[in-house]
């Protein structure tokens, strides 16, 4: 006699991998969002008619606040922090694009000297970030 084998059997365990699959790419997703956020030190551009867009790989932030505080990367920096951590970034990568992020309320003094550092260093891709009129 041939035996009957029925499909719809009792399982003892669950099978949990498609919840840890959604669970591993929810994490990742989590950890992405979270990290692209933070993106640096909020400050009010000045505006300008003509924008081009500086945006390239590895360039690194210097943000001067109303009250002159100054950031590399988000990063509280003096002026000789500063030029110590763009010399680093400098040996890594010759041709170092960096952006200046002033406030418009910013002392003028504290916009030089950031540019100057930056001449000291041999950094010759800079940029001046600003608002488009009307934005």
């Amino acid at each position: 006699m041939a035996e009957v084998k029925e499909d719809n059997q009792l399982y003892d365990d669950i099978n949990v991998t498609p919840m840890l699959d959604l669970a591993y790419v929810l994490l990742v997703v989590f950890i992405i969002l979270t990290t692209a956020s933070v993106q640096g030190v909020k400050v009010n551009s000045p505006q300008t008619l003509a924008v081009k867009s500086l945006a390239k790989p590895q360039t690194r932030a210097i943000t001067v606040t109303r009250d002159g505080g100054m950031y590399l990367d988000a990063y509280p920096v003096t002026l000789e922090t500063l030029a110590d951590g763009l010399a680093r970034y400098k040996a890594s990568n010759p041709a170092l694009p960096v952006v200046v992020k002033g406030d418009a309320d910013a002392q003028y003094e504290k916009i030089m000297a950031v540019l100057e550092v930056c001449k000291k260093l041999d950094i010759t891709e800079v940029g001046l970030v600003t608002k488009r009129v009307g934005s």
